[in-house]
């Protein structure tokens, strides 16, 4: 029995560490860019992904109407769960757009497992490309 209490509070205690990382290293990512693109003023997890997004593209100078903003954030999503095996990168259309395909479809998530997954994501991202630590 104090075993099993025992092996419960390691993983509880390593789920609220990995917890507090993420949030740490989210802060991050919030900061680093609302600092680069928003002088200051703090961007939300949508800004975040749409910036995302139009790095994917790679036409970061660029003014874009609202049916591509929404595409670009599609971009940005399918690139952040391509390694969580939710998509997979198919080609570049004519224009330079790239484009997916899904692997696997997500799981139902709730509103804020939504949001965590994202954030999790966003944080391997910003992690691959030595932007934070």
């Amino acid at each position: 029995m104090v075993s099993q209490i025992f092996q419960y509070s390691t993983v509880n205690f390593k789920a609220m560490s990995r917890d507090i990382q993420l949030k740490e290293r989210w802060e991050n990512v919030v900061q680093l860019l609302s600092n680069q693109f928003a002088e200051g003023e703090i961007l939300d997890l949508d800004a975040i992904i749409y910036l995302i997004g139009v790095q994917e593209l790679g036409k970061v100078k660029q003014t874009f109407k609202k049916d591509e903003k929404i595409e670009l954030m599609h971009i940005a999503i399918c690139r952040l769960l391509e390694p969580y095996g939710y998509y997979e990168f198919e080609f570049f259309d004519n224009d330079g757009w790239p484009h997916y395909k899904v692997k696997e479809v997500l799981p139902p998530l709730k509103a804020g497992e939504q949001a965590v997954l994202m954030k999790d994501a966003i944080v391997n991202y910003f992690l691959e490309r030595e932007l934070i630590n």
